[in-house]
């Protein structure tokens, strides 16, 4: 598969909407790709395990049906992110799943393991793998993953430190295959600037908690139109690996910013089981990437990607002008 050409074609602006773990249920995913951008999900948020099946199912059949009833519409794909961390029990049940139902995109966190491509590339699927380094970059590449998300600076959730002037041009000096980018982009010119800067297309998952159909608390989506990119804080606290949370979630929470409990990467459970207390405990600790500034409204799904694509013709007509 020509990964780029195909989410290009498929896609109304190249923007795939990031998988949010609890956030990104059907209702949103579909509203992502009816809106024309790649509507993503985490196979964890789907349980029991059995719900895999029947939530895919379920969306490649209503995709369908809209399609066929609007056919002058650009209707996006969705894809399924996949944590391939030892603790994920479902991770060969959730890829066979996919494999049955041949999802055409894979995302996979933590690890690319060569089966997972393996059985992807066996129905003419791709992987694409979220990185936030070179070393990760090089390891999902030799593990044959068709493209590279770079999770840089300012990214909602896990991210990285790295600025995105620094990884993209590095990564295109081995890698030209397809590359998305993520962090801090919620303005239709920022999918612009990833696109000048040499990624192919915008990953982007905090403006789309704040929609309406995003499976977030009221309290979540108010937190985040509310707050600014001073109000985020990185912290490896919550689930052992460093990511982005807004701080007054922390405060809320009882805990100091300043002074929180120390954990790492050994930390991280995916299973259903001893972690589920602690998983709970932080139930209330909200992501967040650092481009809140200009989010001011909870809109529709719609809404928000119309929003995006008028940004995103505005900033292209900008720099045709000649603007300095």
């Amino acid at each position: 598969m020509d990964v780029v050409r195909f989410l290009k074609d498929k896609t109304r602006i190249p923007v795939i909407g990031a998988p949010l773990f609890t956030v990104s249920y059907p209702e949103l995913v579909l509203a992502q790709c009816k809106a024309g951008i790649v509507g993503s999900f985490p196979a964890l948020n789907a349980r029991p395990e059995e719900k895999l099946g029947e939530w895919i199912t379920m969306m490649k059949k209503e995709l369908n049906d809209y399609q066929n009833k609007n056919p002058e519409e650009i209707v996006a794909p969705f894809a399924v992110n996949q944590i391939c961390h030892h603790s994920n029990s479902r991770l060969e049940h959730d890829m066979e799943v996919c494999v049955e139902h041949e999802i055409p995109i894979i995302i996979t966190s933590l690890r690319a393991p060569q089966f997972v491509v393996d059985a992807v590339h066996s129905y003419g699927g791709a992987v694409i793998h979220d990185v936030i380094n070179i070393r990760h970059a090089k390891k999902a590449i030799s593990e044959g993953a068709d493209g590279l998300i770079l999770v840089c600076a300012g990214a909602g959730g896990h991210a990285g430190t790295l600025s995105p002037f620094a990884l993209v041009r590095e990564v295109r000096e081995f890698f030209d295959g397809l590359i998305v980018l993520s962090g801090s982009i919620s303005h239709g010119a920022s999918v612009l600037s990833a696109q000048a800067m040499g990624a192919d297309l915008a990953y982007i998952g905090t403006r789309f908690i704040a929609t309406q159909e995003a499976n977030a608390s009221e309290g979540y989506k108010e937190m985040i139109v509310e707050s600014n990119a001073n109000d985020i804080m990185y912290s490896a606290t919550f689930t052992g690996v460093n990511g982005n949370y807004l701080k007054p979630s922390v405060v809320k929470a009882g805990l100091d910013p300043e002074n929180l409990p120390y954990a790492d990467k050994h930390d991280m459970n995916f299973s259903s089981g001893p972690g589920d207390n602690q998983k709970k405990a932080w139930k209330d600790i909200w992501g967040s990437g650092q481009g809140i500034g200009n989010l001011h409204e909870v809109p529709t799904v719609r809404e928000a990607v119309d929003t995006l694509v008028e940004e995103y013709e505005e900033a292209k007509n900008f720099l045709t002008k000649g603007a300095v």
